[in-house]
């Protein structure tokens, strides 16, 4: 069991794919407009790195070393396919606004990092943990990221959310005359406010490793005093 805390708490944090690792940038920036965008791309980049974490850790004795990446990016390319085609065939309207960026997941750097350095090299279970914690941890953060931007350059929540659910609607959270801050929606906003995710991790984790000095040195034994004779 703890092998598997350490898969989910390095997909979740400690190597965070965004936050630690700084991979798939370019999705990450170019979607993350909204909170529905950004879950939508994040769910989909989820069913492809648990997918192909799975596929390549069952076939991973029968893929010669020396071809590996072709047949990884074979196996993810059909993956993505299959992806897209469900959006296109279900979340129509999603689909449109998503555009490119959903076959773009075959060449993200995430799941072909995970792929490699992972899947390939552990069981099933293990890697089937780390494609969906991989997913999980980039998911909340471009949520985030998505949900500060809609938030600040429009004022809303849930933004686009009738294209997935036809009955429910956005949330106007500030007033409706509120004129919006347009950097927020643009590329530099994206820039900002990824800036300040990361700052805030780095903070967190050099305050937590405080932490731990802190208390070792206050449960370290005295050393031991020299009496003369």
């Amino acid at each position: 069991m703890s092998i598997y805390k350490d898969i989910a708490w390095n997909g979740l944090w400690k190597q965070n794919s965004i936050l630690a690792q700084l991979l798939g940038l370019c999705p990450l920036l170019a979607v993350s407009t909204n909170l529905v965008n950004a879950v939508s791309l994040g769910l989909a980049t989820i069913l492809v790195m648990l997918l192909s974490n799975f596929a390549i850790s069952a076939l991973r004795a029968l893929i010669p070393y020396e071809i590996r990446i072709p047949v990884f990016i074979l196996i993810i390319a059909a993956l993505v396919t299959v992806v897209d085609l469900a959006f296109n065939a279900f979340l129509h309207d999603m689909y449109l606004v998503l555009g490119i960026f959903i076959p773009l997941i075959v060449t993200n750097c995430i799941v072909l990092a995970r792929v490699e350095a992972f899947a390939a090299k552990n069981g099933l279970r293990s890697a089937t943990l780390d494609g969906l914690m991989m997913g999980v941890g980039f998911v909340w953060v471009i949520a985030l990221l998505g949900a500060v931007r809609e938030f600040v350059g429009q004022g809303t929540l849930f933004s686009g959310i009738e294209m997935i659910f036809p009955t429910l609607s956005g949330i106007q959270i500030l007033p409706a005359d509120y004129p919006g801050f347009l950097i927020a929606m643009l590329p530099p906003g994206a820039f900002f406010v990824l800036g300040l995710l990361i700052a805030g991790r780095n903070w967190l984790d050099a305050r937590a490793n405080q932490q731990v000095r802190e208390h070792r040195q206050h449960d370290q034994p005295p050393a031991p005093s020299s009496i003369p004779a």
